[in-house]
């Protein structure tokens, strides 16, 4: 299945695909069902797919039962239908539904399926088809089938709902989806569907239409009280995927100008924090695309020297899957070779709520559908309802927050995973990126990106391995491409200043005075500092470079003072300064 990741959500699907709704439920489902579908009108602008836990032998009557409480067409589902707006499709037992374009498949289970998760299925096929125009609710039931599916939905710029737990049944389902964070409403089931008919509303307006009422200077403010805030700047991500994730806030808040977004900023800050969430969203999983670590697998031996530990950088990891894929391709590679090297896998992301997910390593069981029965008893414990990775692979990980478009790089690196985080950044940050990248690995180091990724014009800086996975070894420097590098190596190689005698005695006024005119003219500005970073004499005017750090400091931080832009570069020099 396409992971809609593996492109920008440049796209949306055409005006006249129908919305669909799917509404996963298990044990106590059938109340908040009946609850739900009771309160939807009988002409609603969208499809309705119902995906249960029901055993293949049992005879269901939920359709008959649902049929009760609706003036809808209910069908139970079988075989292959085009979805109709204003029809309820229920699964039968023991099938799994599928949305293929604008058709509705019942399949039998996959044999290999474990365990069965159908609502996640559905979820997953529901979001690559329908994008921005899918919404995915969670209901009362047992376990955390549905919660793979819905992060996929919300990457993927649709709508989540959860049940609210006190009125649920079983709370187990909508308590593991309400966990992720990226539930948009948690409501009783009974007072979902006047929310979602709102939001409907808002989809059926042309496809960014909200988004025309985003002027530059509307992103301008809202990009300063994202900074406020948060303190990030993402005035360097890509325009269209910005302007579509704050639509997408709008929708959700049933605001249609960019004036009253603004208000609803100020006055709630709150939102501000949904909002940062937003535009952070992307989908990991355990070893997606297999190839491309296939791939990867057969050229770890590449990077392991013995000259020291095995430095692994995963920048943009989002919860971890990817980086915890990369650990156990390591364990693996040492099982296979009964060879045992130090392992260091730094993983990095700008969310805070994901790293704290990245660093329990907790998963709900759909990640079965991407792991081996093999990985899956050799890496993981199964505690009830989740997998949790073994101790044994977390203590190879460090997670840290990190803004990878403006904090210090990790370096001497052997290995660089970053997958689909370089097509949310415009072409400017991109071109800041690359050169960091080759910065930070060590000389014939691996660099992995994703599919949709290029090194643009930094290609002949690296060497290709693999063209179809995006799969390059470092090559020599180039300073014709890698400049801001360049001038910090050229710094090291210059001669060593000679060392200037004691001064003899009391030097003249006049003589003081001429040096301080020939310094002010002649030597451009300078800051000097100790080991430490910390600002020990500044001379000429820095403010283009510098400003003042706030709050009260004796040594303050040179790192602290740099303006925007610098502090990547800055931080390399004075390393590359001091080794």
């Amino acid at each position: 299945m396409t992971d809609p990741t593996d492109s920008p959500p440049t796209e949306a699907p055409p005006d006249t695909m129908v919305p669909v709704v799917g509404l996963g439920a298990s044990a106590g489902g059938l109340a908040a069902l009946e609850q739900f579908i009771s309160h939807v009108p009988p002409s609603p602008p969208a499809a309705f797919v119902v995906v249960t836990h029901q055993h293949p032998n049992h005879t269901s009557l939920l359709h008959e039962l649902l049929g009760r409480k609706t003036e809808m067409p209910v069908h139970l589902h079988e075989g292959v239908a085009t979805v109709e707006r204003g029809h309820v499709y229920v699964a039968p037992p023991g099938r799994v539904l599928m949305l293929v374009d604008n058709e509705l498949h019942a399949r039998e289970p996959s044999a290999t399926a474990r365990p069965y998760l159908p609502i996640d299925v559905f979820f997953r096929s529901l979001a690559a088809s329908r994008k921005q125009r899918a919404i995915g609710i969670i209901l009362s039931g047992t376990g955390s089938d549905g919660t793979i599916g819905l992060k996929e939905i919300k990457a993927a710029l649709g709508m989540v709902m959860a049940q609210d737990e006190s009125y649920a049944g079983y709370p187990g389902m909508p308590h593991s989806a309400i966990q992720t964070g990226l539930v948009d409403y948690v409501l009783p089931a009974e007072e979902m569907p006047a929310q979602l008919l709102a939001y409907l509303a808002g989809t059926e307006r042309p496809v960014g239409a909200s988004a025309k009422a985003l002027t530059a200077r509307a992103l301008e403010g809202i990009f300063l009280m994202l900074r406020r805030h948060t303190g990030n700047d993402f005035s360097r991500y890509k325009a269209s995927t910005v302007q579509r994730r704050i639509e997408r806030r709008m929708n959700v808040r049933n605001v249609t100008t960019a004036g009253a977004y603004l208000d609803l900023l100020r006055e709630h800050p709150e939102e501000l924090d949904l909002l940062f969430h937003d535009l952070l969203i992307g989908v990991t999983s355990f070893f997606r695309d297999p190839e491309a670590f296939e791939v990867l697998a057969r050229h770890l031996p590449d990077i392991i020297s013995g000259r020291g530990p095995v430095r692994v950088w995963v920048p943009g990891c989002s919860t971890g899957e990817e980086a915890y894929s990369v650990a156990m391709l390591l364990c693996e590679h040492m099982d296979e070779t009964e060879r045992v090297f130090d392992v260091q896998v730094f993983a990095s992301d700008l969310d805070g709520t994901a790293i704290d997910i990245a660093r329990r390593g907790c998963y709900p069981l759909g990640i079965a559908h991407g792991v081996s029965a093999e990985r899956l008893a050799r890496f993981f414990t199964r505690e009830g309802e989740t997998f949790r990775i073994k101790k044994e692979v977390r203590e190879l990980l460090v997670f840290a927050r990190q803004n990878v478009a403006a904090d210090p790089p990790f370096t001497k690196i052997d290995l660089l995973v970053c997958r689909n985080l370089l097509i949310y950044f415009d072409a400017s940050l991109q071109r800041r990126l690359i050169p960091m990248f080759h910065y930070a690995l060590r000389p014939g180091g691996l660099l992995l990106l994703g599919s949709s990724e290029s090194l643009g014009a930094f290609a002949p800086c690296f060497e290709p391995i693999d063209k179809k996975w995006k799969f390059f070894r470092r090559g020599s420097v180039d300073a014709r491409y890698i400049t801001d590098l360049s001038a910090i190596g050229a710094l090291r190689t210059s001669p060593s200043l000679p060392t200037l005698p004691p001064p003899l005695g009391p030097v003249p006024p006049t003589t003081l005075t001429s040096e301080r005119i020939l310094l002010r003219e002649l030597v451009p500005p300078t800051v000097i500092v100790n080991e430490q970073g910390e600002v020990v004499h500044i001379h000429g005017r820095t403010g283009r470079f510098l400003e003042p750090a706030p709050g009260s400091q004796q040594s303050p931080s040179i790192l602290d003072m740099a303006r925007e832009g610098l502090r990547l570069e800055l931080s390399a020099a004075m390393r590359q300064a001091s080794s």
